[in-house]
């Protein structure tokens, strides 16, 4: 048994941390969850009481939420070099697709529009602010944190990679350009192939 655990779905944002894993490029080990049983039995809420994935166990440390993971493994592993020299920007940008850039997304793909005198409660601004802030970053450098890949990218580059592929972000040219640089990495390829056969698997079961 690795050291490393990650529990996730293959339909999540379980694949966010999976690549990371991969990109770290140490053993773990990967346990398929499914939404309704698995991920609410007691063995995992115990893990995770929000019964939800992706979760990493690392020997005895427990981690939960995409990004947290993500940085908690450039941190573990710094062998990796998923850390750039460039802290502030790193930190800016990992936690960014996690807090502005997702709640944007999400909510606008759910038809909530936040009323005009209510902007100010909240934690991030319209989409095409959001969007206009991330196509600067990745036209001023070759990734968010600077010209060298991070665990920065893995987080909020997932989160932009999904947005074009499923519509809820604007096909900008340099959101595309900047995602292509991702989609030609060995890691994420390694992990979106386990991911789909694990999907074709439990899709098999059902």
């Amino acid at each position: 048994m690795a050291d490393l655990t990650l529990y996730t779905n293959p339909m999540s944002r379980g694949r966010i941390a999976h690549w990371m894993l991969e990109e770290v490029g140490q053993p773990y080990d990967v346990t398929w969850l499914d939404f309704t049983t698995t991920m609410k039995a007691p063995d995992y809420l115990a893990i995770n009481p929000m019964g939800k994935v992706p979760a990493l166990r690392h020997g005895t440390t427990v981690v939960t939420e995409y990004a947290a993971i993500c940085a908690y493994l450039a941190y573990a592993f710094p062998q990796a070099g998923l850390v750039p020299a460039n802290r502030g920007a790193y930190y800016r940008w990992l936690f960014f697709g996690a807090g502005p850039l997702e709640a944007i997304v999400i909510n606008s793909s759910l038809g909530f529009a936040l009323p005009e005198q209510m902007r100010g409660r909240v934690g991030y601004r319209d989409m095409q602010t959001t969007l206009d802030v991330l196509e600067a970053a990745v036209t001023a450098n070759q990734y968010l944190a600077g010209d060298r890949f991070s665990a920065a990218d893995v987080a909020t580059g997932s989160q932009i990679g999904w947005g074009l592929q499923f519509g809820t972000i604007e096909k900008r040219p340099a959101l595309v350009d900047y995602w292509a640089r991702l989609s030609a990495r060995p890691a994420l390829a390694r992990a979106t192939a386990a991911a789909e056969t694990a999907a074709e698997t439990a899709v098999k079961k059902e």
